[in-house]
C-alpha cells in the first residue's frame, strides 16, 4: 500500500457523482435527525466512512465506478450539529458509536467496516472498541490520538493552525466559539475560503493533492456543507477530541489499520505510532513523502484491505429499520 498506488483521478467532481447517489434522514432513539449518503454499489460490502473536522457527508470519496468495481456500498453521515444533522450537545467521541448502529440498523445491516479520515478517525476507534459484535475491520487514515495520552506529546510535529484550535478549547468552551464563528462565517461567504486559509501550512505532498480539481471541489463542497446552518459540529468534535473519548483504544480488538503520512501537520504521525502500539490488532503505515491529504490518494486500498475476506452484511429484521426519505 503506497501514497501513489491510485491518481487523484479516481476521485470525480461534484456534479457528477449525485445522480446515482442515496441521501436518508435516519432517527435516532432519542428522535434526532442524521443526514445519510450511499455511494457505489447498492449490493456491495457496506464500508462506513466517517469524515474529519470540519466535514460532511459529501466530503471526498472514490468514484462511483471505483466504489462498484471493488464491490463497495460506501454509507457517509453528518456527524452531529454538522450539515443536516441534529446536533448532540456535549457529545464524546464514544456516542459515535450509537449513531453508526443507529444507521446500520435503519439500513438492515448486521456486519460491516468503518474508515475514519483524520476527525473521522476516533470516532471509527469508538465503533471498534463499542460495537464488536458488528465491526469487522477498522481503519484510521492520518487520526488523532487521546489528548493527554501517556507518553505522547499531543502537539508536537502539529501546525499552529490546530495548535491554537485545540488550545482554544483547553482554555473553555467560549474559547473554541470565538475561534470556530469567525472561521466559519468566513466558509458561508466563500467556502473556498478554508482551503486558501490552510494553504501557507500545506506540505508539498498536501499542495499537490489540493490542486486537483476534483478533489478541491468535494473538499470546498463538503466545508460549506458542513457549516452551512451552523459551526457547532466542528466546535463539538473540538471539544470531544479534547476530553475523555468514553472508552480505552487499547479494548478494540477487531483487525485496525492506521495510516499516516510522515509530513502530516495537522495530526503528526506519532499519533498513530502511539495507537498503534495499545491496539492489540492494529497494523500502521508511515508513508514517507505523504502528508495529511495523501489519506484520499490511499483510500480505494484501504477499501479494498476492509472488504478483503468477508461477506456483504447481513440483514437484521425490518422492524428495527426506521429510515426517511
Amino acid at each position: 500500500m503506497h501514497a501513489g498506488g491510485y491518481a487523484v483521478a479516481e476521485f470525480g467532481p461534484a456534479a457528477g457523482r449525485r445522480g446515482k447517489n442515496l441521501k436518508h434522514t435516519v432517527r435516532t432513539a432519542d428522535g434526532r435527525r442524521l443526514s445519510t449518503q450511499v455511494y457505489g454499489d447498492p449490493g456491495g460490502k457496506p464500508v462506513f466512512l466517517l469524515h474529519g473536522t470540519p466535514g460532511s457527508r459529501l466530503g471526498p470519496h472514490p468514484r462511483s465506478a471505483v466504489l462498484h468495481r471493488l464491490g463497495v456500498r460506501l454509507i457517509s453521515f453528518d456527524r452531529p450539529g454538522y450539515g443536516e444533522s441534529d446536533r448532540l450537545a456535549g457529545r464524546r467521541v464514544a456516542d459515535a458509536a450509537t449513531d453508526v448502529l443507529a444507521i446500520a440498523n435503519a439500513f438492515g445491516l448486521q456486519n460491516f467496516s468503518v474508515v475514519g479520515r483524520s476527525g473521522g478517525g476516533p470516532h471509527a476507534l469508538a465503533c471498534a472498541a463499542l460495537l464488536p459484535d458488528h465491526i469487522t475491520k477498522a481503519a484510521v487514515l492520518v487520526g488523532l490520538a487521546p489528548h493527554g495520552a501517556d507518553g505522547l506529546d499531543w502537539f508536537d510535529g502539529m501546525g499552529p493552525t490546530n495548535v491554537l484550535e485545540y488550545t482554544a478549547a483547553r482554555n473553555g468552551y467560549q474559547g473554541i466559539v470565538a475561534h470556530t464563528k469567525v472561521i466559519a462565517e468566513s466558509v458561508r461567504a466563500n467556502p473556498a475560503s478554508l482551503l486558501a486559509r490552510l494553504h501557507a501550512e500545506l506540505p508539498d505532498p498536501d499542495r499537490r493533492i489540493v490542486a486537483d480539481r476534483g478533489i478541491r471541489s468535494m473538499l470546498i463542497e463538503s466545508y460549506a456543507e458542513a457549516l452551512r446552518t451552523s459551526d457547532y459540529g466542528w466546535i463539538d468534535d473540538v471539544c470531544a477530541f479534547s476530553a475523555p473519548w468514553g472508552f480505552d483504544p487499547a479494548t478494540v480488538a477487531v483487525p485496525v489499520l492506521l495510516w499516516h503520512g510522515a509530513s502530516d501537520v495537522f495530526s503528526p504521525a506519532s499519533h498513530a505510532r502511539w495507537l498503534a502500539d495499545r491496539i492489540p490488532n492494529a497494523a500502521v503505515v508511515v508513508q514517507a513523502g505523504a502528508a495529511h491529504f495523501g489519506a484520499l490518494d490511499v483510500l480505494p486500498d484501504i477499501l479494498r484491505w476492509l472488504c478483503a475476506g468477508r461477506p456483504s452484511g447481513r440483514a437484521v429484521p425490518s422492524r428495527s429499520r426506521s429510515v426517511d426519505g
